[in-house]
């Protein structure tokens, strides 16, 4: 089962001065207000306008990581990886210690393969105290170790995930996973019931119930899944999954 890196889009965009003269302030202030724009577009998949207000942000102030880190994440979006990586790299030279920009490091790492890296990254992002999303860094680490296949660091950051938001759809989704490998079928029941209650059923979750309740032996769940499946994603890899099964 593939479980998606959550992305934090962030940005509250930084108010007042940069501290410095006029001419920097002023730069600053131009920076951010096309950050935002950037962003506006890059939500309405403009991003041709995106990419052009963002690269303008960089142009007035260099230093300011929130632009740094949207050209990142809309490089990948266009498939641009090695501009991506560039740019996010940036952000974290001009702010080392923020949580967001150290999550979203790690994040491209682990969704481009190198999730054996990313884990230093989210720690970082843990430890600033103005970082306001804890649990998305540390669901984001859950998901990048059961990737790497380290039941027991993913069960470790996911539950610190679910410390601070028992109602993380992401978490809990990851936390049925990490229980259905570790073959404590109803554990990864209650936690997939848990999902259900407050996310969205996708093709994942339904796969992913489908295996629960088929190692359960409860057929009749099994084949709601197997039916809900066929019904919203006839074409998916999950369908081909469970096809032909009883």
């Amino acid at each position: 089962m593939r479980i998606l890196i959550l992305f934090l889009v962030l940005f509250v965009v930084a108010c007042g001065s940069s501290g410095g003269n006029k001419e920097e302030d002023s730069g600053r202030k131009a920076a951010e207000n096309n950050t935002s724009l950037g962003q506006a577009y890059m939500e309405r998949q403009q991003y041709e306008v995106a990419l052009e207000k963002l690269k303008r942000a960089v142009a007035n102030d260099k230093t300011y990581a929130p632009a740094h880190t949207l050209l990142g994440i809309l490089y990948e979006t266009i498939g641009e990886v090695d501009q991506a990586e560039e740019e996010l790299k940036l952000a974290l030279r001009y702010a080392p210690d923020n949580g967001d920009v150290n999550n979203n490091y790690g994040a491209f790492l682990c969704r481009t393969g190198r999730g054996d890296k990313a884990d230093p990254y989210f720690m970082q992002a843990v430890k600033d105290p103005f970082y306001e999303t804890p649990q998305v860094a540390y669901v984001n680490a859950g998901n990048c170790m059961l990737g790497l296949g380290d039941l027991d660091k993913a069960e470790a950051y996911l539950r610190q995930s679910l410390r601070y938001d028992d109602k993380n759809a992401a978490a809990l989704l990851a936390m049925a996973d990490v229980s259905y490998r570790r073959e404590s079928y109803l554990r990864a029941r209650a936690f997939l019931q848990r999902y259900e209650a407050v996310g969205t059923t996708n093709e994942e979750s339904l796969l992913l119930g489908y295996r629960i309740e088929t190692e359960l032996k409860d057929s009749t769940s099994a084949n709601r899944y197997r039916q809900e499946i066929f019904e919203r994603f006839p074409d998916s890899h999950a369908a081909g999954q469970v096809a032909g099964r009883d």
